[in-house]
């Protein structure tokens, strides 16, 4: 694997890195020159991500780990600290989504979404900042947040954890700027991933109906979700803190339906009519 963008040598630990987002994550780390950390609950998917990372001639190591349990977080990093004098990145993309409905969604439910999707971005952050403070050349954390944070798409808790999590890194990139610690969001829209494939089997074409919303008419993969994370990791975004990166296909920019409802299909196109006055 080819090293670029000032990843040679350094550590960079993915949470939920044997999911789809999480590998790609993972890969393009790794093809970077970074010894990934692979941490994931499920070790058998963090050990094929590792595998695959390995055959390709890069540098991983699978961390079983359920990132919601605080000690075993904990656990993680002051092993990390004791073969690894400094982090890079650490990048949160641990999340979890229930899908029921609002007025039949159990507090029980709420909390695990809160718990998976922001208390154990919180409890990585936390631990990982010794490490992160010791590093000397440009330490950061890499969110991965959702559109869902930013507006309304459904999901209602899981949503208010992406809010939450935005609005953490804001506040962590005030406090820990003077020392050097960046912190940014990623936002990506509609991924396809494994997550899609209950409903696919039910509805295959689901996905088509939802790209035909997206000004970019397709939805997004893993990779530019994790090109996205590998930028603002870099020191080509040496600048940037406490922001959200939207990779969403142009989905929160505006309401292409809507335009082209006013407009007609001809908007799009370079033919469209003027707008009806009110």
């Amino acid at each position: 694997m080819a090293e670029h963008g000032g990843f040679a040598d350094g550590t960079v630990v993915v949470t939920g890195g044997g999911g789809a987002i999480g590998t790609a994550i993972c890969r393009r780390f790794a093809s970077a020159g970074a010894d990934v950390i692979v941490a994931d609950r499920n070790a058998a998917a963090a050990d094929e991500t590792t595998r695959d990372i390995k055959v390709h001639g890069g540098s991983a190591t699978a961390w079983p780990v359920d990132v919601a349990d605080a000690a075993a977080v904990g656990q993680m990093f002051t092993a990390l600290s004791e073969s690894r004098p400094h982090l890079k990145v650490l990048v949160n993309c641990a999340g979890h989504a229930n899908d029921t409905a609002f007025d039949r969604l159990s507090a029980a439910e709420f909390d695990e979404d809160m718990t998976v999707t922001l208390k154990a971005a919180f409890f990585c952050i936390q631990a990982a900042l010794p490490m992160l403070l010791r590093s000397p050349n440009g330490p950061n954390v890499v969110s991965i947040g959702s559109v869902n944070g930013i507006a309304a798409f459904g999901n209602e808790a899981y949503s208010a954890a992406k809010a939450g999590l935005i609005n953490l890194t804001r506040n962590l990139a005030i406090r820990y700027g003077p020392r050097g610690v960046r912190f940014n969001v990623v936002a990506p829209g509609t991924v396809r991933s494994p997550v899609w494939d209950a409903r696919l089997a039910s509805e295959p074409a689901l996905l088509d109906r939802v790209q035909a919303l997206y000004p970019l008419r397709r939805v997004g993969t893993p990779d530019d979700i994790a090109a996205a994370c590998v930028f603002l990791a870099s020191r080509d975004a040496s600048w940037i803190t406490g922001q959200t990166l939207a990779v969403d296909g142009g989905i929160t920019a505006g309401h292409s339906d809507l335009i082209g409802t006013i407009f007609g299909d001809g908007f799009f196109t370079g033919s469209a009519g003027t707008r009806p006055e009110s």
